[in-house]
């Protein structure tokens, strides 16, 4: 079976059926704090709340930060998410002097759950599941949305209102002040930071990259300076349906980005690939967000042990798995960089460890890849022969 990465992702996600919650034309209820901006009709984008029908603490529902280390399941996860639902109203992305985009600001920035009413032109519907964004449940256009008084995240007012300081910047300041990064992802998407003639509405999805490649890109500038790590070693992590394999390379930064599918329709086994060398990457990855977010963990990581090293990452969804988005790479690779790594002399043995854990063959990873192909067979781009005499 040959297919891109998103052409087998968009088949899947067509036989998934969920279930989303209910609801009439009025809604009473809680937005965790969520907003949704979507991308289709740039630059004029539908932008609004997400909320659920519940009032009080929802914030739970938009959390993916908590829903790893609390161990919550994809069956906890996917019920969170169908139970949002999306308002949507058409606007362009330079009017955030709107009163609508200016509540939708007051959502993004704010510390908790804040209780909402919503009318709706007509009865929400159907529900959203893609590989790039989490999904969430029925969706309609609103028209008429209230909230209640809103408290705001101390790091983001402070970062609202410096209009001097560039979205870049921001991002990476709030990150240093340990914001999570769905809040700082949301508060870029709605025009709330960044200089004061650039701030704009930003899709969602395009936010979500954003953030992670401005992270990675500042983390590798960084990491560029330090000395490189004289053994391999590795981490491990599994949840969701996914296990994930990180090898960290003593050798200058190079990445490569691995994901198997294995029998999710029928009897199928798809990897897909992606790799960086030293100079860099310009152009969007093919397999999408995952690439960006797997880089920007794994850097951050590495500036923190203030050691530089190449990277190999080997990720397999199984049987049962559902796209949720592309924090389900970042969290679980940031939680497998927080266990105990294992240590091997050469490429070889990291690889034959692998081998035994994961349940596609390592050779049809080197055969789909590159550097690693590479690795394996160049005489003197890693370091075993220094290990081996």
């Amino acid at each position: 079976m040959k297919t891109t990465k998103n052409a087998y992702l968009a088949k899947l996600t067509e036989q998934i059926q969920m279930k989303s919650v209910k609801i009439g034309r009025n809604l009473e209820g809680s937005t965790p704090p969520s907003v949704f901006i979507g991308r289709w009709s740039y630059p004029k984008v539908y932008a609004g709340p997400m909320m659920s029908p519940e009032l009080g603490d929802t914030a739970i529902m938009d959390s993916p930060e908590s829903w790893i280390g609390e161990n919550k399941s994809q069956e906890d996860i996917i019920n969170y998410r169908m139970n949002l639902v999306r308002g949507k109203h058409l606007i362009k992305i330079d009017d955030l002097e709107n009163p609508f985009i200016e509540k939708l600001q007051d959502i993004s920035l704010a510390s908790k759950s804040i209780d909402s009413e919503a009318t709706f032109g007509s009865r929400p519907t159907g529900s959203m599941l893609t590989e790039d964004s989490m999904p969430h449940g029925p969706s309609a256009v609103i028209k008429k949305f209230d909230i209640d008084a809103v408290k705001w995240d101390r790091q983001l007012e402070k970062t609202y209102y410096d209009t001097d300081l560039k979205a870049s910047e921001a991002v990476v300041n709030l990150h240093e002040k340990n914001v999570p990064f769905t809040a700082v992802q949301k508060a870029l998407s709605v025009g709330a930071i960044g200089s004061k003639n650039r701030r704009k509405l930003v899709p969602t999805r395009w936010s979500i990259t954003a953030c992670d490649s401005t992270l990675a890109d500042q983390f590798l500038k960084e990491v560029k300076k330090f000395d490189i790590l004289d053994t391999y070693r590795l981490f491990e992590f599994g949840s969701l349906n996914n296990y994930y394999i990180i090898i960290l390379t003593p050798t200058e930064w190079q990445y490569e980005w691995y994901e198997a599918f294995i029998k999710l329709l029928k009897n199928e086994e798809l990897i897909f690939s992606d790799y960086e060398t030293t100079k860099g990457k310009k152009e969007y990855s093919i397999v999408g967000g995952c690439y960006y977010t797997a880089k920007m963990a794994v850097l951050d990581y590495l500036r923190n042990i203030k050691k530089q090293s190449g990277l190999i990452i080997l990720r397999e969804a199984y049987d049962g798995y559902v796209p949720l988005g592309v924090f389900n790479v970042r969290e679980n690779i940031k939680k497998a960089m927080k266990t105990q790594y294992k240590e091997f002399e050469t490429l070889n043995d990291a690889l034959k460890y692998s081998g035994d854990i994961l349940k596609i063959p390592i050779s049809k990873y080197v055969k789909q890849g590159t550097l690693l192909n590479e690795m394996l067979h160049t005489k003197q781009t890693t370091l075993d022969m220094y290990f081996k005499s």
